[in-house]
């Protein structure tokens, strides 16, 4: 007992003496290893403290002037142009908005503009920015001020711009998206813009200051020229003091550029990203297509304009959907957007509509001019009165192809009333489609008080010289709305026509000047008053008779056709053919389009005896601005050869009624005129 008593004990007190010295142990073993790990953290901080110590002493009293040249370096690698700080560099770190100022700070052109010399130089700049965001890699500019800034801009014919960082970059056509600046000025800043593609030279002016000082409103000025023309912007906007990304910014400008101007009313929506903004703007000026020089879009001429409507930008899209107004003294209202396609190519895309068109303002489009009683621009005016100095009818304004090539479209356009005294025109309707200087009006369609004129023009611009196509038809008319007389008309019946011309020019006088094609009309059944039928053989008893009586009896028109053969802008009759009951009238002759000039012959015979009959025919001569009616007395028809003339004209015939319209030749009476073949009877 007494033995394992003393085992029991010496137990106890072992296990109890193993329990004491276990946590010193470890204690003693930590305190072992964790002696150079303290040093080591010791040291450690101590380098790093003394890095940080060096690195504040450095920037707080390093000469930033010697740093340049790196600096310099860099920038020019990073953005592909020469950048160079000529003038002193010093940085303010020490603030969470920390500040910079250079001077004579002088930005070249990309390598691919380095003949052009300088993009921008600065005399004095002085930026402040936020460090937090910065450190995370967004850009807030909390000040930027600038002195004496020279801006040279310039875009070539292919729409390479020295602004963008290669040419497919400026084929999209991306705007330059400004970050956010709390507070911005700049002083004496001037902007130079070449822009070969618009045919744009912009010499500016800019100054701004923006302060609490001045009511909190951002102010922007500026002058130059457009087209050699005066051009001045006055836009103002909502303070930049606490511009926020996600509110829109609110601003206002004026744009005047000679007689244009352009005003508007709206907000950016992500400041300053011009990509997305709405406005409602209001225009106006002496012709739309000034406004290719503001706004790059190839729009045809026009009289004097005045829109309306609300102008909205979403990413490469922008457009009105409802632009209202009056161009010359037709009403207007539709739609439209301009995009960029993939090819960098503008696509303009446009429905429009017009209540009333006054066809005046039409003649502007197709290179006229207006009467100069009607709404017209300065420059109309003078054009109108030059055609009407040189008695010339077909305009010469030169289509510009450099716009036609640089921009697509799609547009249909609809007139509901056209407002007219020189032609029995109701309404108008065409579809445009302009696809890389193709531009075709397809299909056009004129609709007459009765009958329509259908069909499609085409202008190829891809060449050097435009190539003008045209195959229009004329169906369902009646001569007695189509030729104007006052009274009972003298001419009535159906009729029909085409005109199938091309010819290559700048202009509408060029084009016909060398035009090619055929043009026909026919008349298949109708009515001539007898007094004028008379006339044509010149039976002076009978038809002056007739007239002085105001005798209104009308003989039958069994068949009428005319037909020019157009040969290197000469129309020369091919067929000129009207039977009637009494008398059949023939034409010869030629029509120039060169030099607007006709020279028209009609012989009547007599398909009986008369007492009195003058062998002359009735001439029509003069410009194609003013005819005149005559009688040449110096020339005679052999009547012996009345009947073989109409046997030769048969054939011609046969294959002009076809020509106009397939279903015409069996309606008209010409074949059944022919086929009976009077012979001439002889005063005797």
């Amino acid at each position: 007992m007494a033995l394992n008593d003393l085992t029991s004990w010496t137990r106890e007190k072992w296990r109890a003496a193993r329990e004491w010295s276990a946590p010193r142990a470890t204690r003693l073993g930590h305190a072992v290893k964790s002696a150079p790990w303290k040093s080591i953290g010791i040291w450690t901080g101590g380098i790093v403290g003394g890095l940080v110590v060096a690195l504040v002493l450095l920037v707080t009293f390093a000469d930033w002037n010697a740093l340049k040249g790196p600096i310099s370096r860099f920038a020019s690698n990073a953005s592909g142009r020469e950048i160079v700080i000529a003038g002193d560099l010093d940085v303010d770190p020490w603030s969470f908005t920390p500040e910079f100022h250079v001077t004579e700070l002088k930005i070249g052109n990309p390598r691919r503009f380095a003949e052009r010399g300088m993009f921008a130089d600065v005399s004095e700049a002085h930026a402040a920015v936020r460090l937090l965001p910065l450190l995370i890699g967004r850009l807030d500019i909390v000040r930027i001020d600038l002195d004496g800034a020279d801006v040279s801009l310039f875009r070539n014919a292919e729409g390479d711009a020295n602004w963008a960082r290669d040419p497919r970059t400026a084929a999209r056509g991306r705007q330059f998206n400004l970050p956010a600046i709390r507070r911005f000025s700049l002083n004496d800043g001037r902007l130079r813009y070449v822009d070969e593609r618009r045919r744009m030279v912009l010499d500016a002016t800019f100054t701004s200051n923006e302060s609490a000082n001045e009511g909190g409103r951002f102010v922007l000025q500026g002058e130059g020229q457009i087209n050699n023309r005066p051009f001045s912007i006055e836009a103002s906007g909502a303070p930049l003091l606490n511009v926020r990304r996600d509110r829109p910014y609110a601003f206002e400008a004026d744009v005047r550029a000679a007689g244009t101007r352009i005003e508007a009313h709206g907000s950016i929506t992500r400041p300053f990203d011009l990509n997305y903004f709405s406005a409602d703007v209001v225009a106006s000026g002496p012709d739309l297509a000034d406004l290719y020089y503001l706004l790059g879009l190839a729009l045809p001429n026009t009289p004097p304009y005045a829109l309306r409507g609300r102008v909205e930008r979403n990413n490469t899209v922008y457009g009105m959907p409802n632009v209202r107004g009056r161009i010359g003294d037709s009403d207007v209202a539709g739609n439209f957007t301009a995009s960029r396609q993939r090819n960098g190519r503008l696509l303009f895309v446009g429905d429009f509509n017009t209540r009333t068109l006054d066809f005046d303002d039409l003649m502007a489009v197709l290179g006229g001019a207006p009467d100069t009683s009607e709404t017209a621009s300065t420059e109309q005016r003078a054009m109108a009165e030059n055609l009407a100095a040189s008695n010339r009818l077909l305009p010469d304004a030169q289509l510009d192809i450099s716009r036609v090539r640089n921009m697509d479209a799609r547009v249909s356009y609809r007139a509901q009333r056209v407002r007219t005294d020189r032609l029995p025109l109701r309404a108008l309707a065409v579809d445009v489609n302009l696809d890389s200087g193709l531009l075709r009006l397809d299909p056009l369609t004129l609709s007459l008080n009765q009958g329509r004129v259908g069909g499609a023009v085409s202008i190829n611009a891809r060449e050097d010289v435009p190539r003008v196509d045209m195959d229009v038809r004329l169906r369902g008319a009646r001569l007695e709305s189509i030729i104007a007389m006052r009274g009972e008309p003298a001419l009535t019946g159906a009729l029909a026509g085409r005109v199938r011309l091309s010819g290559s020019g700048g202009s509408v006088r060029d084009a016909a000047a060398n035009a090619d094609g055929d043009v026909s009309f026919v008349v298949p059944q109708g009515e001539i008053r007898e007094a004028f039928a008379e006339l044509t053989g010149i039976n002076v008893t009978r038809g002056l008779g007739l007239l002085l009586s105001d005798d209104q009896d009308k003989i039958a028109i069994r068949c009428g056709v005319a037909s020019f053969q157009v040969t290197n802008g000469v129309a020369n009759v091919h067929t000129f053919l009207m039977d009637t009951e009494t008398m059949l009238i023939r034409g010869t002759g030629r029509v120039s389009l060169r030099n607007e000039q006709l020279d028209l012959r009609l012989n009547g015979e007599p398909k009986e005896a008369r007492l009195l009959s003058v062998d002359a025919p009735i001439v029509l001569r003069g410009s194609l601005r003013s005819p005149r009616v005559g009688v040449d007395a110096e020339e005679a028809l052999d009547e012996g050869g009345l009947a073989a003339l109409l046997g030769t004209l048969v054939a011609p015939l046969a294959g002009v009624l076809p020509f106009i319209d397939p279903g015409l030749a069996e309606d008209a009476d010409c074949r059944a005129a022919l086929a009976l073949r009077p012979q001439p009877v002889r005063a005797g």
